[in-house]
């Protein structure tokens, strides 16, 4: 290969790999988001049941359990994903820089 075709090979996987790291902080963003929606709707949804009168209270909360224990475990998923999301954008982080290192290693030599 000429050397203007491998700058042009390092720069194309040095934009692959900004965008992989735009994506998994899009990703991280919206992990943050949901665990804050679950949060909330789980929050409601508590403060809401002791607002009901006696005789629907008991149809809602023969549902309440089930649902809460649902968004427990979607909750568990987001935060399980949360706690590998930093690991993960600190190594696409790493990637950006060792493709802008050859790039410009190649571009200049």
């Amino acid at each position: 290969m000429s050397a203007r075709t491998d700058a042009e090979a390092a720069y194309f996987a040095l934009l692959r790999a900004i965008d992989e790291r735009d994506a998994l902080l899009r990703e991280r963003d919206y992990l943050h988001a949901e665990r804050d929606r679950l949060d909330a709707f789980a929050e409601e949804l508590r403060h809401g049941e002791t607002a009901l009168p006696r005789p629907p209270t008991r149809a809602v909360s023969a549902t309440t359990k089930p649902l809460l224990e649902a968004l427990g475990s979607r909750r568990a998923a987001v935060i399980e994903a949360l706690d590998r999301v930093d690991e993960r954008i600190e190594a696409a982080e790493a990637f950006v820089t060792e493709c802008e290192a050859e790039h410009q290693r190649l571009r200049s030599g």
